[in-house]
């Protein structure tokens, strides 16, 4: 699990985007996707905004995917186990790079055949709270063809992200812009944010 950790450590350190290709095993990314898949079947997915709580828009011409937020409430198997993942990886962070993580936040997301999201920035200008972005992918057999791609914008270039299962992609959520390609099959990931509130 650490290499994993460092993984996403390290090559944030060098490129300001983190990578670890199995930061989920395949049992859990199935897990998880599987709970996704039944969540979606059952109509419990919403329509995914921008801005926060306190100024929400919903704008399909901006952002086209469906989210369902996760929570220790649920009593989730699979969804405990990536809490505490993700709370090993915090711990980690903490200790390694001085960071002060306090909280986190994550949600499913769900992209149909067609659905994107345009270029932006994690953190809200009214809430500095969130400052690290993660996004951990759950495609199998994911193909070029599929599109849906993570398009970063860099000083020098656009770095492309193909969401394939098990990867796990960290970057600061203020720092880079970043959109969601036009995806031409059914795309699923946890989404979310490691914060200090």
């Amino acid at each position: 699990m650490e290499n994993s950790f460092e993984a996403l450590i390290t090559t944030y350190i060098d490129n300001k985007v983190g990578i670890s290709e199995n930061f989920l095993s395949d049992d859990l990314a199935n897990s998880l996707k599987q709970n996704l898949i039944a969540l979606n079947q059952q109509d419990l997915l919403i329509a995914a905004g921008t801005g926060n709580s306190q100024a929400i828009v919903y704008d399909n011409a901006v952002r086209s995917d469906s989210i369902f937020w996760l929570d220790k409430k649920n009593n989730n198997a699979s969804e405990n186990a990536f809490f505490e993942q993700i709370e090993a990886f915090i711990s980690y962070l903490n200790e390694s790079c001085f960071t002060g993580i306090t909280g986190y936040e994550f949600h499913y997301s769900l992209y149909e055949k067609g659905d994107f999201y345009l270029p932006h920035l994690d953190q809200f200008q009214n809430s500095p709270s969130r400052k690290y972005s993660m996004i951990s992918y759950l495609n199998s057999n994911w193909q070029p063809s599929d599109g849906g791609e993570l398009l970063i914008q860099q000083e020098k270039f656009n770095q492309k992200i193909t969401p394939i299962q098990g990867k796990t992609v960290f970057f600061k959520s203020d720092e880079l812009l970043h959109e969601v390609l036009v995806t031409q099959n059914t795309r699923m990931s946890i989404t979310g944010w490691l914060k200090c509130d």
